[in-house]
């Protein structure tokens, strides 16, 4: 009995400890004047209305980037802020901020250290838009948080987004080179022996120029299905029984692109098969294009295969 008594002691405490824990610091509102005030300026932004949008700031306003690492960041006034309101305009088609799917503004009036009697805004949005001059989709999430005074006017903004599709805006204002395209090269005959080893139906030797943990796609395939080493020989030898292999033509010439940027390393080939279909012995041109990744030791990591499987199976 004693026991079952400090048990529900404890109990107790336990309750009143987990309330003690828990203190109001104000409200949080899914309707709000201020939230019409940061949505409106917003609409106003991504017309270009740079009168409108003053019309919503305050005269000391400042915009800061949230990813800023500076100890004293000096942020935007008002002044620079309007001239970025006709920067993004200017630069994008297409140019929308949105509310992100299924996330609404939250007004949050708090209590303490609120003499001023601000109101705090925070939107989860979508940025999208098309680089007028590049062509560079910029498609990303932004998270932003705007405090609005007792006089309805926005004082502060601070906003988080992924900035390195601007890096990629950047690079793109002028040519650079990115690699150097060889048409002889090593991995060229490496492609090369693989293929014609398939062609003899050699599929031990033609998947010994693959690494262990190659990946095979195949562009009939469902988008994200990528195949191994051991099932990429089984299809082979699927296909195999309902196709003779007459001959495999090369088309052009291969292409090895040795990149600068992630070191990439790709061989493009284009190829004709000559093909007899076994159910009724028709003869089947089929072309096809492979793009193989190596990796620094000269092996193959990846296979991707474009061809139309309609053509192996029309009458």
């Amino acid at each position: 009995m004693k026991k079952l008594s400090l048990l529900f002691v404890f109990a107790i405490l336990s309750i009143q400890l987990s309330v003690a824990q828990k203190k109001s610091n104000g409200t949080v509102y899914i309707d709000h004047p201020a939230i019409k005030i940061v949505e409106e300026m917003t609409e106003a932004f991504v017309k270009g209305d740079t009168a409108k949008v003053a019309s919503y700031l305050a005269d000391d306003f400042k915009s800061y980037n949230g990813l800023d690492t500076s100890t004293n960041p000096e942020g935007q006034n008002k002044e620079s802020f309007l001239k970025s309101v006709l920067f993004w305009h200017n630069s994008l088609d297409y140019f929308t901020v949105t509310r992100t799917e299924g996330a609404y503004p939250d007004a949050i009036e708090y209590k303490k250290n609120n003499d001023k009697d601000v109101v705090w805004v925070q939107t989860w949005e979508d940025i999208r838009g098309i680089h007028k001059k590049t062509g560079v989709k910029i498609d990303m999430f932004s998270h932003r948080l705007l405090v609005v005074n007792k006089d309805n006017k926005i004082q502060t903004e601070i906003a988080y987004f992924n900035e390195s599709v601007f890096d990629e805006i950047g690079d793109s204002f002028v040519n650079r080179t990115n690699g150097t395209i060889y048409n002889h090269h090593d991995n060229i005959n490496t492609v090369r022996k693989m293929v014609y080893a398939f062609e003899k139906q050699d599929f031990d030797k033609s998947l010994s120029y693959f690494t262990d943990d190659a990946r095979f796609y195949d562009i009939n395939a469902p988008y994200d299905k990528w195949f191994t080493k051991a099932e990429t020989k089984t299809n082979w030898e699927n296909f195999l029984k309902k196709f003779t292999i007459v001959g495999i033509d090369i088309v052009g010439y291969p292409d090895y692109l040795e990149y600068e940027m992630g070191e990439g390393r790709d061989v493009l080939s284009w190829w004709k098969f000559n093909l007899i279909r076994k159910s009724d012995d028709k003869k089947i041109e089929l072309l096809m294009h492979l793009n193989n990744r190596f990796d620094a030791d000269g092996k193959i990591t990846s296979m991707s295969e474009y061809y139309s499987s309609a053509l192996l199976y029309a009458k």
